[in-house]
């Protein structure tokens, strides 16, 4: 059976006109000229600084224009954003959060046949497929356990909760190890700070998985070693979750046997995996 979840949490923001592709791509963390309709590219716009202001899901609309998914609680924010730097570009930036839904297809292999504007797998990995679509065209079902549980399994952070927008730079929210950054493409704001993290290896806190013995803390408790402290909860569901770790303090920590400990709950860690180069 084909499981479809409504995310309400999310906001779909159109990008028009003819030098869209163009504008898009000069901005964000991924390569924009070569999305094609039925694909879907992960991106972040930052600050000059380099630290993520908007993550979102980009579609080919198929008109030579661009659907973002993005989260609704930043969808107002990241409009004005995008008005500001069009300037004189033949652009248009319009919020269609009134018209389409953002749907999750979080068990699917295959793209689902149902009748969607926009649909592709979601880049970030086993997340299934993601669609845009007409308000109330999918039928929807109440799975947004499921999804999350995925989510977390997948080591996908979720802005607000997992890391701070304004405040965290791409490689801490894992966009390197999330196709979310494209080390290739050329300028995009915040590119030369992201690439020397990259080149230099300054990468010195991650989004990182754990298990929990017994429920998984709330998000915002402390992660302790002993007595420094590590890190900081995010995301969870039952036993499993996400937090923001100071990675050289995890290592000692292992090394010195020291258990971490949030809310009086043992964790476990995963180290995530290296980016690619």
């Amino acid at each position: 059976m084909t499981t479809a979840i409504l995310l309400d949490d999310r906001a779909i923001i159109e990008v028009a006109g003819e030098e869209a592709g163009k504008f898009l791509h000069n901005l964000v963390t991924n390569d924009v000229a070569a999305l094609k309709p039925g694909e879907a590219r992960f991106a972040a716009l930052l600050t000059p600084q380099g630290k993520i202001l908007f993550d979102f899901l980009v579609f080919a609309a198929g008109d030579g224009g661009y659907l973002l998914d993005c989260p609704l609680a930043l969808s107002a924010d990241l409009e004005k954003r995008l008005n500001i730097y069009k300037l004189r570009s033949k652009v248009t930036v319009t919020n269609r959060s009134g018209e389409f839904d953002a749907i999750a297809f979080p068990d699917l292999t295959e793209a689902p046949k149902v009748e969607a504007v926009a649909i592709a797998a979601d880049p970030r990995g086993p997340l299934g497929f993601r669609a845009i679509a007409a308000k109330g065209k999918i039928p929807t079902e109440d799975g947004r356990s499921a999804y999350e549980a995925r989510r977390i399994h997948a080591g996908v952070p979720l802005g607000g909760v997992d890391f701070d927008y304004g405040g965290t730079f791409p490689h801490e929210a894992n966009m390197d190890l999330l196709a979310g950054i494209d080390f290739k493409k050329g300028c995009f704001v915040g590119q030369e700070v992201v690439s020397r993290m990259k080149h230099r290896g300054l990468v010195r806190k991650r989004v990182t998985k754990y298990r929990a013995q017994g429920g998984a803390p709330a998000p915002g408790e402390a992660i302790r070693a002993g007595d420094v402290e590590i890190g900081v909860t995010g995301s969870r569901l039952d036993g499993e979750g996400l937090a923001m770790i100071r990675l050289d303090r995890l290592g000692d920590a292992l090394a010195a046997g020291a258990t971490p400990v949030a809310a009086g709950a043992d964790l476990s860690f995963e180290t995530p995996d290296k980016p690619p180069t």
